[in-house]
């Protein structure tokens, strides 16, 4: 089968096509026939190898976190998923035509949208779920500002912070700012024509801090809290800094609002597989916005 690894950290010419034997599932697993993957800014600092203290891994190393796909086999002792069951999850190494993963971890894959789409739900999806309902604690009423909400996890946070009955204030670019208002956002800032210290209207009860900004530029915005408010970071050491866990019944629930019509699955772009450098590349040059997925 085809696998997209690097044999070596580096720029995104490392990345290349391997042709390596199919993977076979051990006690607890199933082999998932990939029907796509999703790029996560994250993949960036794994491929240069900004990330192997926090995630350790071994080279030559497949990309990709992100998997939706079909189970074609399970290993012994696996129950509740069977061969043909469409599945989504976090997974190390999707960006291949097939991959195992621990069965415990996946769940069913959203009904009402293309399986491929569903690549772009599991990373993003639960980061921000996580930082809405676990880290902000957002309930009815309150006014959220989310910051970054042009990304994939930002999409998500809008519509989550929205669902729990919050006004939602978010920043974007004018490209972005169309399908941000239509994924819930009450106000969009442009946040290069202005300053949020001069769009706000007042203070906000949480604030969703979504970009990879320095800790000094995120801790400006700590003025904008109102008193008892909460600063939520998904990447800078300020306030409230998380990294997203593995949760199934966090992304049960989330695939149950997609299939409610309740949240959305907005889908960027989409690439085969053998475009993973391209789509680096893409994304150091600031040409990316949303989820883009990858086809198998």
């Amino acid at each position: 089968m085809r696998a997209m690894r690097i044999h070596r950290y580096g720029d995104a010419t490392e990345i290349r096509a391997d042709d390596i034997p199919l993977p076979v599932p051990g006690p607890g697993e199933v082999l998932i026939r990939v029907a796509a993957t999703s790029f996560n800014p994250s993949d960036v600092g794994l491929r240069r190898g900004l990330l192997r203290e926090i995630l350790p891994m071994e080279l030559p190393l497949t990309l990709g976190g992100d998997v939706a796909g079909t189970v074609v086999e399970a290993g012994s002792g696996v129950s509740g998923h069977t061969s043909g069951d469409q599945v989504i999850g976090r997974v190390h190494g999707a960006t291949a035509d097939y991959v195992t993963a621990d069965a415990a971890t996946l769940v069913a894959a959203p009904r009402t949208i293309p399986l491929a789409h569903a690549a772009a739900i599991p990373v993003a999806g639960l980061t921000a779920w996580q930082a809405v309902f676990e880290h902000a604690d957002v309930r009815p009423g309150q006014r959220v500002l989310v910051n970054g909400a042009g990304g994939g996890v930002g999409g998500f946070a809008v519509q989550l912070a929205r669902h729990a009955g919050a006004q939602v204030i978010a920043t974007a670019s004018a490209r972005s700012a169309d399908l941000v208002r239509r994924q819930g956002a009450d106000e969009v800032v442009d946040y290069t024509a202005t300053t949020l210290h001069e769009a706000l209207d007042g203070p906000v009860d949480a604030i969703l801090h979504l970009v990879p900004t320095s800790a000094a530029a995120a801790g400006s915005l700590l003025p904008l809290l109102a008193e008892g408010g909460v600063f939520v970071s998904a990447t800078v050491p300020i306030g409230v800094h998380f990294v997203a866990r593995n949760d199934t019944r966090h992304l049960a629930a989330l695939v149950e609002l997609i299939d409610a019509g309740t949240v959305r699955v907005d889908v960027a772009g989409s690439h085969p597989l053998t475009d993973l450098a391209l789509v680096h590349r893409e994304a150091e040059a600031g040409r990316t916005r949303g989820k883009i997925i990858l086809t198998a």
